[in-house]
């Protein structure tokens, strides 16, 4: 039950709560290796390439998503470092990945380039772009991401998802969990911190808005919480989240029916 008043606008994390970046980034992977094993001449790293399987790259892209984790944590925390987008950053990474795995020369620079942009092309899960529609009909929805503008404006084209605004946290020249990203995107809405709300399938993203004063709502999904058992219980118990939604819920649809949005029927 929520204590506070109805949000006036939602604010989106979108990898991981929007979009399932971890089949759609495997995938690719995958099919990016199977493609250059067979134009490729035999090799050293084509043979390493060729022994990896599905569950290998599974874990090369949880290494990639790591990076992305531990560098936009390390910009919140430490102003004076210089900044960059996470398009760049991805980039980055997987160089620094394919060397560390051994597996320098399976692609060009420009088929590096072009897979670095996957993040570009993340397929939602199956509740968003329904949920986002009708969440529209009770409140503002606002991306409010680490991730930079023309990659949340792609993703949303790519998915479907209708959101009213999109707020990256390269406006505000910092990431999350930095004071400057929540408290930036609820001035530019015009709005006091407790009108909006956080909807994150990350406690600890939730955990610092509500440092700020935003309400929160947690949307489980799967393999996204990073927080020991322990302390996800903690949080919900001592009800720091003001809405949760578990992974056997429609997501976005289950959340848009708790905030009073109502399914129009299809004929």
């Amino acid at each position: 039950m929520m204590s506070a008043s109805p949000p006036k606008a939602l604010l989106f994390d979108v990898f991981g709560t929007c979009v399932d970046w971890r089949t759609t980034v495997t995938n690719a992977l995958v099919s990016a290796c199977n493609k250059a094993i067979i134009s490729a001449p035999l090799s050293d790293v084509v043979g390493r390439a060729s022994a990896l399987t599905q569950e290998n790259w599974g874990e090369f892209a949880q290494q990639w998503r790591n990076t992305y984790i531990e560098f936009v944590g390390s910009i919140a925390k430490d102003p004076s470092i210089p900044w960059k987008s996470v398009d760049q950053h991805h980039l980055d990474a997987l160089r620094v990945l394919l060397r560390e795995w051994k597996l320098d020369g399976i692609w060009t620079d420009e088929e590096i380039l072009n897979l670095s942009l996957v993040w570009h092309k993340l397929d939602p899960w199956d509740d968003s772009a329904a949920g986002i529609r009708l969440l529209n009909t009770v409140a503002s929805t606002c991306t409010l991401s680490n991730g930079n503008v023309t990659l949340l404006s792609d993703l949303a084209k790519h998915g479907r998802l209708e959101f009213t605004h999109l707020f990256s946290a390269e406006h505000f020249n910092s990431y999350k969990p930095s004071p400057r990203v929540y408290l930036g995107a609820v001035e530019k809405l015009g709005l006091r911190p407790d009108e909006c709300m956080m909807v994150a399938a990350h406690l600890s993203d939730l955990a610092a808005a509500k440092k700020y004063g935003l309400q929160a709502a947690y949307v489980e999904r799967p393999n996204e919480e990073a927080m020991s058992p322990e302390k996800a219980n903690l949080m919900k118990n001592s009800r720091q989240v003001d809405i949760w939604i578990p992974e056997d819920a429609d997501g976005f649809l289950t959340l848009a029916a708790k905030l009073g949005a109502v399914a129009t029927p299809t004929m």
